[in-house]
């Protein structure tokens, strides 16, 4: 087994507290709301939301994936801290035992925040991930963030 790590960074106006209740805590409706097509659905399959939760992400028709299976590792609120492994699903294509992110808000000198992100790509066998997926997962983490973002700046009155 081997773990390949990628980490990303990525700015905006909102303040930390605001990104982080929509982009984290209320992701699982929203997201769908900011990328329509991206999710289907989310069903939480048992838990709360919090530590040891796991969650069932069903992907839009249009998605490469069917489904995933997220567990919650941890979620800081109070620090804006959150941490999921995928468990089970497609996405995993039968060469990842699982992967793991961890996701850290924080606030920037504009008062806006940053958003640093890890990702622990954790292999099976002898399986190496190629840059062009590392590349193309960052951009969808991106877009991902930028739509939350432009949503939270065209509805200033949400959260």
């Amino acid at each position: 087994m081997g773990v390949f790590t990628y980490e990303m960074e990525v700015t905006t106006k909102i303040p930390p507290a605001k990104m982080f209740k929509a982009f984290v805590l209320d992701g699982d409706k929203l997201i769908p709301k900011t990328v329509p097509g991206a999710i289907k659905n989310v069903e939480l399959i048992e838990g709360d939301g919090g530590p040891g939760s796991i969650k069932k992400i069903t992907f839009g028709e249009g998605s490469q994936f069917n489904y995933v299976k997220h567990k919650v590792e941890a979620l800081d609120k109070e620090n804006f801290s959150y941490s999921y492994s995928v468990i089970e699903g497609d996405a995993l294509m039968k060469s990842l035992e699982k992967i793991t992110y961890e996701i850290k808000i924080a606030s920037s000198p504009d008062g806006g925040s940053i958003c640093k992100s890890n990702s622990k790509y954790f292999t099976v066998g002898d399986f190496e991930i190629k840059e062009e997926q590392i590349k193309g997962g960052k951009e969808k983490a991106s877009g991902l963030f930028k739509a939350i973002e432009a949503y939270l700046l065209a509805n200033p009155n949400a959260y």
